[in-house]
């Protein structure tokens, strides 16, 4: 025969508040230690606002043109002149002619060094351009 005891908890089965506490604490702590850097996006930029920005899929093979505020270029980390630009554009137009190419040029470059960089992906044969803007009204 089963005897109950009235003053006994029920059971309360395994509580897991302190372990779902302890995931989520792992998750924001790996979310905020991770660092996802991007080498073209990591250079300092001024980029000019623009009210509305298209979303665009970005593709793994895009070329980033970065146009200082002198009117230097850099690609890929290096800073290049109008002959390696040129050279740099064509291989890429080997390998796709379709590439996608965006050009950032910071806010207070000469509108001519923006053009001059178009002018040379049209003679490598890239036509797919981009220009890189911050999300923001004038």
């Amino acid at each position: 025969m089963k005897f109950e005891d009235p003053f006994a908890d029920e059971d309360q089965g395994l509580n897991l508040t302190p372990m779902i506490d302890v995931v989520f604490l792992l998750l924001i702590f790996f979310m905020l230690a991770t660092t996802f850097m991007d080498p073209e996006r990591d250079i300092n930029l001024d980029l000019p606002k623009a009210s509305d920005i298209g979303t665009s899929a970005e593709q793994s093979e895009e070329l980033v043109i970065n146009v200082m505020r002198d009117g230097s270029v850099v690609v890929g980390g290096a800073q290049l002149d109008d002959n390696g630009l040129l050279a740099t554009l064509r291989q890429a137009a080997l390998k796709d002619a379709e590439r996608q190419v965006t050009i950032r040029g910071d806010r207070m470059t000469r509108h001519e060094n923006i053009v001059k960089c178009m002018n040379l992906c049209g003679t490598a044969g890239l036509s797919n351009l981009a220009i890189s803007t911050i999300d923001g009204g004038i």
